[in-house]
């Protein structure tokens, strides 16, 4: 049995940062991880010489943010890209009407501005809403409030939709009032053209990291904590477990004792959400070259709405779009080839005089990682914003979860993974260590 001051679940971010933290102060540390990689749900593909993210792909807003500072210090390049919050106007965005022409500029910003006005309106909704509140109630309720004509409304009412899918793959419904209280961005994203696996590597030099070592049981007792995995068992005065609440609900990873609460009711009120990636890759460009996405309205775009312009990243004529929600769902059953059909097709409406087919299409399937079981975690209706830090309650002052759902401020994030880890660490430490520590 081989012995460590802490054990780490999960070599994603939020891992790594606390092996590397504790391995700074002089704890011997072992990072068991179940895939044959590093960085969890940060995971870039170099396939046939392209770099493409299939994970995490943005930082969503760069001031003031340890991810970005992390990236410099590593020497990451970073790309603005400011659509990624699903922001109605943050950098140039076409948008399409329900008759698939685009909208004029003056359409565009009343359409812009009714958003806004709704968004104004939905701090007090929300922070008088019942417990038991959807976030579909709550911008039911504002828009009720406007009086406009049910065109104007609607319009509308399919923005907040289509944000709460691809912001958090869920259906507004199922969508808690609080669960997008943390949809704000300061200062530009980026996006990293040499891919953000390089976060991980860098963060990984020099920390023990087993590979391929599938955690089946964690125990911990007065005495500390055992993780048993298919080959070995591994003893250490703590742990830090990162891996995702969809694991951690799956029952494939058992506890024992059982997570007390708050922990416990914590866990059971988030749920790992239905979210993939479909890259689309063109001949040739023959949507709008100034913009930075493009955006349709109506009956026809209720699952494909929204597309990103990936060209000057991939050096080839590429889109990117969600299966989020819904459609993450009902893609599930379809070939990659039959995605790229449905999530391309639209298009052609909207460009009927220069649409071409893709020539190349990638999907991830998150929800079908035995180590994922999603791309993150959200808020269901009953949830409060507390359930998020109330999961990483230390257990025993031995056992701690770490990971984006167990960051209130900016959850489902590299970010929240990151300042997760951070506080794991210095709970198992017992005192304070500078975040900086990771990159410096």
């Amino acid at each position: 049995m081989d012995r460590f001051d802490t054990i780490i679940v999960g070599a994603g971010i939020s891992g790594l940062a606390a092996a590397r933290l504790l391995r700074g102060e002089g704890r011997r540390t072992v990072v068991l991880e179940a895939r044959d990689r590093i960085g969890g749900r940060v995971h870039t593909d170099r396939t046939d010489g392209w770099v493409t993210d299939l994970g995490a792909s943005w930082i969503h807003g760069i001031t003031d943010s340890p991810v970005a500072a992390a990236a410099t210090a590593f020497g990451m390049p970073m790309r603005e890209f400011t659509v990624g919050g699903y922001q109605p106007d943050s950098r140039p965005i076409a948008y399409f009407g329900p008759d698939g022409a685009r909208l004029s500029a003056e359409e565009t910003r009343r359409h812009i501005a009714d958003i806004r006005r709704i968004d104004a309106d939905l701090v007090g909704i929300i922070a008088r809403s019942e417990p038991r509140a959807s976030y579909r109630d709550v911008t039911d309720q504002a828009l009720a409030a406007q009086g406009w004509d049910a065109e104007r409304t609607q319009r509308v009412r399919e923005y907040f939709e289509h944000r709460s899918e691809e912001q958090y793959g869920a259906r507004i419904d199922d969508l808690a009032a609080h669960g997008l209280d943390d949809d704000a961005i300061e200062g530009d994203e980026v996006v990293f053209p040499g891919g953000y696996d390089v976060l991980a590597q860098r963060l990984a030099d020099g920390v023990d990291v087993r590979l391929e070592e599938v955690v089946r049981e964690v125990h911990w007792n007065g005495d500390g904590v055992t993780a048993v995995t298919d080959a070995s068992a591994w003893h250490a005065r703590s742990a830090v477990v990162t891996v995702p609440v969809g694991v951690l609900a799956s029952g494939d990873l058992t506890i024992s004792p059982a997570l007390p609460d708050p922990v416990a009711g914590a866990l059971s009120r988030l749920r790992m959400n239905a979210f993939e990636k479909v890259f689309l890759r063109f001949p040739v460009r023959f949507w709008d070259a100034d913009v930075y996405a493009l955006r349709a309205q109506g009956p026809a775009a209720q699952w494909w709405h929204s597309w990103y312009d990936l060209t000057d990243l991939h050096g080839e004529p590429t889109l990117l779009t969600f299966a989020a929600g819904p459609a993450g769902v009902g893609i599930r059953d379809l070939s990659d080839r039959e995605v790229g059909e449905a999530a391309a097709g639209p298009l052609r409406r909207l460009y009927p005089g220069g649409y071409v087919d893709p020539i190349h299409v990638r999907v991830t399937r998150w929800w079908a990682d035995p180590f994922a079981r999603g791309s993150y975690a959200y808020m269901r209706v009953g949830s409060t914003t507390a359930d998020h830090d109330d999961l990483a309650t230390p257990v025993g002052d031995v056992l701690h979860l770490a990971g984006e759902a167990t960051w209130t401020d900016d959850p489902a994030t590299v970010t929240a993974a990151l300042c997760s880890g951070h506080r794991a660490a210095e709970r198992v430490l017992g005192g304070a260590v500078p975040i900086e520590s990771l990159w410096a």
